[in-house]
């Protein structure tokens, strides 16, 4: 077996991408009702104004009030292909010591919590997004038991990211996520987005750049956010002589 890998760190890994991919399926989404056809391994999300067939579908698990069962151990019996990516978030489990992600069963009462199904279901998925390299999930819930499944769909692809869009999923994430370690958890982010990274000053400062933004974000001594700024960056435009241009504008979102 490899080096153990804590499911704290996944989830830090996880947790601002896999956020920013569920506010846009969300939005993409709108109001809808949703239905499955398991052994057509097809998930259609039905719209006022259009629906969506998802014909790429991962069954991870189930979740209700008692406990989280992976797909691969329902006694359904799955067509193998739908449960494929669950299967390989056990192979990693197995390999890197995480028992959560192996163990075929699991209760969501921990230390005195009860957390609800659609969490419980919600941060496993987010542990598997980082094992299988696909970010779009779903959970619906149905009589009680929560749902959880990557999905693919065009639609569902992120646009490339925006300062807006970044100090959104920094200021709401780090405030609503369980993250345990700021500095990986952002890192994480940012380099999955396409943006170049580099910590300076002993790891006190973060600063990023890329597809037309560029900031810095500040940790306190206890390695929380302490301040982030994110700027729209312009290419320069050569105007006639004697006319004035803005190189920056920017779009400050500090965090205190």
């Amino acid at each position: 077996m490899s080096e153990s890998v804590p499911l704290t760190r996944l989830l830090d890994d996880a947790g601002l991408l896999s956020l920013e991919h569920r506010l846009h399926l969300e939005e993409v989404l709108g109001a809808h009702a949703w239905q499955a056809d398991l052994d057509g391994r097809r998930l259609e999300f039905v719209g006022a104004e259009r629906s969506i067939v998802c014909t790429k579908v991962h069954l991870l698990g189930t979740a209700d009030a008692e406990s989280w069962l992976w797909g691969w151990a329902n006694p359904w019996g799955y067509p193998p292909a739908l449960i494929k990516a669950a299967q390989t978030v056990r192979e990693f489990g197995f390999r890197y010591g995480v028992a959560e992600l192996c163990a075929a069963e699991l209760p969501v009462h921990l230390a005195g919590a009860a957390p609800e199904p659609h969490q419980v279901a919600g941060l496993l998925a987010d542990a598997a997004k980082v094992v299988c390299g696909r970010w779009s999930s779903y959970c619906g819930v149905t009589n009680g038991t929560c749902v959880a499944f990557l999905v693919e769909h065009p639609a569902f692809l992120l646009p490339p990211p925006t300062a807006s869009g970044l100090a959104r999923v920094l200021a709401y994430g780090i405030g609503a996520l369980p993250l345990t370690d700021h500095r990986r958890a952002i890192h994480s982010y940012l380099t999955r987005r396409g943006l170049l990274t580099e910590f300076l000053d002993g790891y006190r400062w973060l600063e990023f750049s890329g597809h037309g933004v560029a900031g810095d974000i500040e940790f306190d001594a206890s390695g929380h956010v302490a301040h982030f700024d994110i700027q729209v960056v312009m290419d320069r435009i050569e105007l006639p002589s004697g006319t004035m241009t803005h190189s920056a504008h920017s779009d400050r979102a500090p965090v205190t």
